[in-house]
C-alpha cells in the first residue's frame, strides 16, 4: 500500500538541518518541543466544533493532526472514526481506513507510546492485528511535520501546535523552515508555520480547529499567518481561553480556540465571525456551547456574539470590545495617526551587556564624552523623572559611527577588561571587529530632546514628561515631535485615548496589563496641532500644572468630537 505522506528521505544538502532534527526528536525535552497536552473535554469539544462527530460519513473524511504528541487528539478522532466504520459495509477494512487519518510526531519515544496506545485501540474495536499494523503504518508518521510532504489533502486540521520560540530552534534548522513558509515573519514562534501548513493542506470548505496561544491574532509577527487567512480562509469561530484550565498541567499561555474554513474569497463573502470568551471547562458546559455555536441562527439572548469583518489583510484582529472599537474606527477615519501627526515614536537603548554599558554615572570611568545620564522605569514610577543618577557608556560618536578606541584610552581600557562580557553578546560574534557596540545604536542628540516617556508594559497609559536632560533605557518608550508642544500632548495621551487604541491593538499580559509597544502607539489618531486653536493650545498645555481630569475630558471631548457615551468608553465623563 502507497502511504499518503512521506518525510523528506534526506536532506544532504542541509545536514545541519538533518542533525537538528534527529536531536529533538531524540533527547529534547518538553520544553524544547514545545509539549502541552490538551484535556479530553476540551479535545471532544473541538471535534465536536468542526464537525468531526459520529453522525457524520467519517470513513469519507480526511483529518489531520500535526504533533500529537501523547494522543490526546488522536485518541478521541480514531474513536469515532472507528464507530462510524462499524456501522458501515466493510467499514473496518484497510482501504477504506486508510485515507480517513494522517498525524505526525517529532519525538520518537512520545510516538511509540502513541501509537501503542492507539494500536491497543483499533484492535480492540475488532480490527486484526495484520490490518491494524497496515493502518498504523499508513496512518502515523514519526517526523517533523514542518518538512514532511502529504499527497492528499484534508477535510480536518485540529490540534495543539508546539509552543517554540524561534531561538530554541537551531539555526540550520530555521533557515530550512524560512525557505519553506511564508509566515514565519519576525520573531514568530513555531506554532505559525504550523497554521500555515496546516491551513494549505485543507481542501476547499476544510476546517481547521487549533488550541493555540492568540500572540499571533494581534502581534507584528502574525501579520503575514493574518494575510494568508484574510486572502484565502474564512475566521468562523474564534473562543478566549484565557482564565480557563484547558490543558494538562500549568501553562504560562494566552490560549485561544479557533475554527478557520478554507473559502475561496471570490466566491463567499465574508461572513461573520461567532466569538465567546472563557467557557467553563466541563462536558456540560461544552455541550451547551457547542449547542450554541453551531446553530443557523443565533437565539435571542445568546452569550454568543458575531463580528463582521474581523480579517483585513495584516491588520491586527480585534475581537473583544465592539462598542470601544466602533468608537477607534471613527476616529481613524477623522483623525491621522501619531506619526503623522508630526510625532516620532522610538524605543530606548538596549546594550546587551547593561552590567558593564550601565553604570552610576559619576563611576563609569570613560572620558566624559563616552557616558551619558540614563532615565529607566524605575525613575519615572511617581508619574515624573527622579533620576537615580544611573548612565550608558556610548561608543558612538555624533556621525552614527563607533568611535575608534585609540582616540579614548580610558573608553578603551574600560571595555576591554570587560571583553569576556561584551564580546559573547550574538551582536558582537556577529560582528567581532564592532565587538564594542551596544545592541542600538545610541544617538547623543535624543537626549538634549524633550520627551515623553512611556513604560513597556502598565496596566494604565504611564506618560511623562522629560525636559531634554536624560537618554532613555529600552523599557522606556518615547515620543519627540516638532510639531505638537509636548506638554499638550502629554494631556492628550493621559486623557484615556492612548489606552483606548492600545487597549484594541496590544496583546493583554496577565493581570490585565497592557504592552505600551511602539507599534501600537503608532496607532493613535490625533488632530494636527496646527488645527488646535490657540485657546485650547494654552487649555492643553496648563494641564499638567493643573491636573484637572474634569477640564481635560472636556478639552479631550471636544478635540475629538467626542460624546458623553463615547467619553465614558475612554474612562472619561462630563460634566453637563
Amino acid at each position: 500500500m502507497a502511504h499518503s505522506l512521506s518525510v523528506q528521505p534526506s536532506f544532504e544538502e542541509f545536514c545541519p538541518a538533518t542533525d537538528a532534527v534527529e536531536r529533538l526528536a531524540g533527547d529534547s525535552s518538553l520544553e524544547q518541543r514545545g509539549a502541552i497536552y490538551t484535556k479530553r473535554e476540551v479535545v471532544e469539544f473541538i471535534l465536536d466544533l468542526v464537525g468531526y462527530t459520529v453522525d457524520q460519513p467519517l470513513t469519507s473524511f480526511r483529518l489531520l493532526e500535526p504533533s500529537f504528541g501523547d494522543g490526546d487528539f488522536m485518541l478521541p478522532a480514531v474513536e469515532r472514526l472507528l464507530a462510524v466504520a462499524q456501522r458501515e459495509s466493510d467499514g473496518l477494512g484497510v482501504e477504506r481506513l486508510a485515507p480517513a487519518i494522517r498525524g505526525v510526531e517529532l519525538h520518537r519515544k512520545t510516538f511509540e507510546g502513541a501509537r501503542q496506545a492507539l494500536g491497543t485501540l483499533v484492535m480492540g474495536q475488532g480490527v486484526d492485528q495484520k490490518d491494524t499494523e497496515a493502518l498504523l503504518e499508513t496512518w502515523f508518521t514519526q517526523g517533523d511535520f514542518l518538512l514532511c510532504d502529504f499527497d492528499q489533502d484534508f477535510t480536518h486540521a485540529v490540534g495543539n501546535p508546539p509552543y517554540v520560540r524561534q531561538d530554541m530552534i537551531p539555526d540550520a534548522l530555521m533557515g530550512e523552515y524560512r525557505q519553506r513558509y511564508s509566515t514565519i515573519y519576525d520573531r514568530a514562534d513555531l506554532y505559525v508555520p504550523f497554521i500555515e501548513q496546516s491551513l494549505r493542506l485543507l481542501g476547499e470548505g476544510g476546517k481547521l480547529s487549533f488550541i493555540c496561544t492568540d500572540r499571533w491574532m494581534k502581534n507584528r509577527y502574525g501579520k503575514k499567518l493574518r494575510q494568508l487567512v484574510s486572502k484565502n480562509y474564512h475566521l468562523t469561530t474564534y473562543i478566549d481561553m484565557v482564565g480557563t484550565d484547558p490543558f494538562h498541567g500549568a501553562v504560562s499561555a494566552y490560549p485561544a480556540i479557533t475554527v478557520i474554513e478554507r473559502r475561496r474569497p471570490t466566491l463567499t463573502p465574508r461572513g461573520v465571525t461567532r466569538v465567546f470568551a472563557r467557557p467553563e471547562i466541563n462536558r456540560h458546559a461544552l455541550s451547551s456551547l457547542i449547542c450554541e455555536l453551531t446553530l443557523p441562527k443565533l437565539s435571542a439572548g445568546s452569550m454568543v456574539r458575531e463580528i463582521n469583518g474581523i480579517t483585513a489583510g495584516g491588520e491586527p484582529w480585534i475581537l473583544e470590545n465592539l462598542d470601544a472599537l466602533a468608537l477607534v474606527r471613527r476616529l481613524e477615519a477623522r483623525f491621522p495617526r501619531l506619526e503623522e501627526a508630526g510625532c516620532n515614536v522610538g524605543i530606548g537603548v538596549a546594550t546587551g551587556a547593561d552590567q558593564v554599558f550601565i553604570g552610576d554615572f559619576e563611576g563609569l570611568d570613560v572620558e566624559p564624552s563616552r557616558k551619558l545620564p540614563l532615565v529607566t522605569t524605575k525613575d519615572i514610577l511617581e508619574g515624573h523623572v527622579q533620576w537615580r543618577g544611573k548612565g550608558v557608556i556610548n561608543p558612538f560618536g555624533d556621525d552614527g559611527k563607533l568611535v575608534n578606541l585609540h582616540d579614548f584610552p580610558k573608553l578603551k581600557c574600560y571595555l576591554q577588561e570587560r571583553y569576556g562580557q561584551i564580546a559573547q553578546r550574538h551582536i558582537a560574534r556577529k560582528a567581532p571587529q564592532n565587538w564594542y557596540r551596544t545592541i542600538d545604536r545610541i544617538d547623543p542628540a535624543l537626549t538634549r530632546r524633550e520627551k515623553l516617556l512611556i513604560p513597556d508594559i502598565k496596566g494604565d497609559a504611564s506618560i511623562v514628561y522629560e525636559n531634554g536632560k536624560l537618554y532613555p533605557h529600552h523599557n522606556l518608550y518615547f515620543i519627540t515631535s516638532d510639531q505638537w508642544d509636548l506638554h499638550g500632548l502629554q494631556a492628550v495621551m493621559r486623557s484615556g485615548i492612548a489606552r483606548l487604541f492600545v487597549s484594541l491593538y496590544s496583546t493583554r499580559m496577565r493581570g490585565g496589563y497592557l504592552r505600551f509597544q511602539a507599534q501600537y502607539l503608532r496607532r493613535i489618531r490625533l488632530p494636527q496641532w496646527e488645527s488646535v486653536n490657540e485657546p485650547m493650545r494654552e487649555r492643553l498645555r496648563r494641564y499638567p500644572e493643573t491636573n484637572d481630569r474634569q477640564e481635560l475630558n472636556e478639552m479631550v471631548a471636544k478635540l475629538y468630537g467626542l460624546s458623553g457615551d463615547e467619553m465614558a468608553l475612554i474612562g472619561g465623563k462630563v460634566v453637563q
